[in-house]
């Protein structure tokens, strides 16, 4: 089952002591790309989850948002840095000696020094909080994944159709192509007959004609090809690995095909074909770039 890039996931848990949140959201990209925002707690679990997510997404551009709220009581407490407390006072009394000044320090006013109080996390349980976190991250990737397999679903629909398409255009090439030959015999044999008369009209230097025309146009190698570009990629819409890259890659040779037939093309309705066939290979290769 092919995959689109574009997709959401979202999943939220919370208990007594905290709610986590994760959001996917995913967009086309040539490789995997991620881009994840979370709290500073949770920094020492980021190449655990970009290791998660790669089991998982093989392309696109992935934002990650994370929000994690600890309701727990004991989330924080005060340190109180008894060795700053003293530095303070010990360079506080120093001045007062020096500049001859009283010592009226008292402990509220030390207290309100930079760091000498401060409110620190608790140290919690690095595993237990992983547990916790993955088992919010994993049903977001199975949501994120849920909506790239639908959207991808509709994404082979379309390109089944426009590939059908092409190879009737195809069939319109070849069975328009003996009969361009012969209109171009007919054309050449009554414009003979006008400039000549009644002369009798050289069948070899005709036939000559027509084979060197015939060899012109020829688009016999072109129409082969291109079928069998259009059968080879309908067979990869139908694998499960990620085809995205083979795509556009077999997308580009369609095209080379397509370009050569409408250069050879002298004739209207085989020109408005080929033109048709490129139009078709576009479509699909703008398809294919959200395909992972």
């Amino acid at each position: 089952m092919i995959k689109s890039m574009t997709g959401f996931g979202r999943c939220e848990k919370s208990d007594e002591s905290r709610r986590i949140t994760v959001e996917l959201k995913s967009v086309n990209h040539r490789f995997l790309d991620l881009n994840i925002r979370m709290p500073r707690r949770l920094n020492s679990f980021e190449v655990a989850i970009r290791n998660l997510i790669r089991e998982r997404i093989g392309r696109g551009k992935v934002d990650v948002n994370i929000s994690y709220e600890d309701y727990s009581t004991q989330a924080v407490c005060v340190k109180y840095n008894e060795q700053l407390a003293g530095e303070y006072l010990r360079y506080l009394k120093q001045m007062s000696e020096t500049f001859d000044l009283d010592f009226d320090i008292r402990t509220s006013t030390l207290s309100r020094y930079p760091d000498v109080f401060v409110m620190e996390e608790q140290t919690s349980d690095q595993e237990s909080l992983w547990q916790a976190l993955k088992a919010v991250i994993i049903p977001a990737l199975d949501q994120l994944a849920a909506s790239r397999e639908k959207e991808g679903l509709s994404l082979k629909k379309d390109l089944d159709e426009k590939l059908a398409h092409m190879l009737e255009n195809v069939a319109k090439v070849e069975e328009r192509a003996p009969q361009i030959v012969e209109e171009y015999r007919t054309r050449i044999r009554e414009q003979v007959a006008e400039l000549l008369g009644d002369v009798v009209i050289d069948e070899n230097r005709l036939s000559t004609e027509i084979v060197l025309f015939s060899d012109k146009i020829c688009t016999d190698e072109e129409t082969v090809r291109l079928k069998s570009h259009i059968l080879a990629m309908k067979d990869l819409l139908e694998e499960e690995k990620e085809i995205g890259r083979r795509l556009d890659f077999m997308a580009q040779e369609m095209n080379r095909e397509a370009n050569t037939i409408l250069s050879k093309s002298n004739d209207r309705e085989t020109s408005a074909i080929a033109i048709d066939l490129k139009t078709e290979i576009e479509k699909i290769r703008e398809q294919i770039q959200n395909i992972e």
